[in-house]
C-alpha cells in the first residue's frame, strides 16, 4: 500500500460531498492518507470563520481522524525555509507547509491547487486542477 499527502483542498471536496471529489477518488484510493498539521489548522478556521455548530465541528474531526496527521519536526522546517526561498514565485506559508511535509516524508501530494505548489523542487504533485 502507498501513502499520499492530501491537501486541504482535496479533503474539503470528500467532506462537502463536493462533485470534485469524484476527480481524485482514483488517486486516493487503497493509499494510507495523510493530512499536513497545517491542513488540519486551515479545516479548523474554516469552521471558526463560518460559526458552525458543535454537531458539523464534531463531524469535520471524525473525518481528520480517517487520516494520518503529520506534524512538525526539524526536517520539516528546513524543507518549509527551502521551500519558502524559491525566488521569483513566492509559496505561500501555509502552502510551503504542506508542501514541507509531504517533502520530509517523501510523499506525493494530492491538490487541486498545482500552481501554488509547482516551485516547490522535488515536490510530487499529483493534481486534476
Amino acid at each position: 500500500m502507498s501513502s499520499v499527502v492530501v491537501d486541504t483542498d482535496v479533503f474539503s471536496f470528500f467532506f462537502k460531498r463536493d462533485s470534485r471529489s469524484n476527480l481524485y477518488e482514483p488517486h486516493l484510493k487503497g493509499q494510507t492518507l495523510h493530512l499536513a498539521f497545517v491542513s488540519v489548522a486551515e479545516l479548523y478556521r474554516w469552521a471558526v470563520q463560518h460559526s458552525w455548530g458543535q454537531n458539523r465541528i464534531d463531524d469535520l474531526q471524525d473525518a481528520i481522524r480517517a487520516y494520518n496527521v503529520l506534524g512538525y519536526d526539524e526536517p520539516t522546517a528546513w524543507e518549509w525555509a527551502r521551500a519558502t526561498s524559491v525566488k521569483g514565485r513566492p509559496v505561500a506559508a501555509g502552502d510551503a507547509w504542506i508542501g514541507a511535509v509531504a517533502l520530509r516524508h517523501g510523499l506525493p501530494l494530492v491538490t487541486h491547487n498545482r500552481r501554488h505548489y509547482e516551485p516547490i523542487q522535488g515536490l510530487v504533485i499529483v493534481s486534476e486542477g
